[in-house]
């Protein structure tokens, strides 16, 4: 199934994350000390360069090779070599955790919200916040709606928030995000 997103401002880019599990969630872990948009095109950005997104290559390929891919410019983050490092580290787990199938966090046992936030909270890279924005954005653009849901996604899960990339649907969206976002960090300063 293929869902119409806009996280990226990249066609291509949002396609990938509509259609692909793995994209999704590699964009997320890239989320961090770059723009939103610039974290959900490096899946984008690895696809093209490894003629497709395989959790399992990814996972067993040399590490130098693979962090060449991803330092090649544009490299896929502006810290590529660590970021890199922990991109294949998610997909080794994945593969030995959940065979690969990324799909699993969310669908293995018909997990409740609360179970959901728990698997991904698991995954290298994730902290409770990363886990949390993942359940809004599962929730609120994927469809993957498990019971309590949003109690687990805690204020990300909330209908008219403009929080996170959970609540990017267009520009404006995307405007309003980044507004809250500067607002949270010159609160934070002071």
């Amino acid at each position: 199934m293929t869902r119409s997103l806009y996280l990226t401002q990249d066609a291509e880019a949002d396609a990938l994350l509509g259609r692909d599990p793995l994209a999704l969630l590699l964009g997320m872990l890239l989320d961090q000390q770059i723009t939103m948009e610039k974290a959900f095109t490096g899946p984008k950005t690895l696809a093209e360069r490894l003629g497709g997104l395989d959790v399992h290559r990814i996972a067993t390929m040399d590490q130098e090779e693979f962090l060449a891919v991803c330092a090649q410019p544009p490299a896929i983050h502006r810290f590529p070599g660590s970021m890199g490092k922990r991109v294949q580290t998610l997909c080794q787990y994945l593969v030995d955790e959940y065979e690969g199938e990324v799909e699993r966090i969310w669908q293995e046992g018909d997990p409740s919200g609360r179970e959901v936030l728990k698997r991904l909270k698991a995954l290298p890279g994730f902290g409770d916040q990363k886990a949390r924005i993942f359940v809004a954005l599962l929730g609120k653009q994927w469809d993957v709606r498990p019971e309590g849901w949003r109690e687990a996604a805690g204020a990300y899960g909330e209908d008219g928030v403009r929080m996170s990339i959970a609540d990017v649907v267009d520009q404006q969206s995307l405007e309003e995000v980044r507004t809250w976002k500067k607002q949270q960090k010159a609160a934070a300063k002071k």
